[in-house]
């Protein structure tokens, strides 16, 4: 089974909870908006601690260092692939501006026998709860209640 971790960054502006969401990147999810965002996160390996793996994983994704603060769990889902993802929260700031996705490669055109790199996430934004629940991967949809019912 694989499984995965990530950290949910989040804050509040003018008295709004708003979290930080990463647009996955290569060719498909190039023109998907709803559905094609997602926590940063990654796979991870049994030896490794899930949080470890949240904390390396933002990393690699965005770039940044992890902000300063006391992680929050949000528990685990179960995505429709059967993919396990275990989520905490963090409240912290970030400028999306300085984020330097990590990358990927892979053939592509499929087929084709040309790799490509293409970046984990082609963008990043912050986004009200209400307008993340339109954005993000529906099965990660429950870590988005699971944060406003904390907050």
């Amino acid at each position: 089974m694989k499984r995965s971790a990530g950290i949910l960054l989040y804050r509040r502006m003018n008295g709004q909870l708003e979290v930080l969401l990463g647009h996955m990147g290569g060719p498909f999810w190039a023109r998907r908006d709803a559905g094609g965002w997602s926590v940063p996160k990654g796979e991870y390996d049994a030896d490794e601690h899930p949080e470890a793996a949240a904390r390396r994983e933002f990393q690699e994704e965005l770039g940044l260092p992890v902000p300063d603060g006391a992680l929050v769990t949000l528990g685990e889902v179960r995505q429709s692939g059967g993919k396990v993802v275990t989520v905490w929260a963090l409240e912290g700031t970030l400028d999306p501006a300085l984020v330097v996705p990590g990358t990927f490669e892979m053939e592509w055109p499929k087929g084709s026998g040309r790799m490509r790199e293409f970046p984990e996430i082609d963008r990043v934004e912050w986004f009200a709860v209400e307008q993340a629940r339109e954005k993000i991967v529906k099965g990660q949809v429950p870590f988005l209640d699971r944060l406003a019912e904390l907050r």
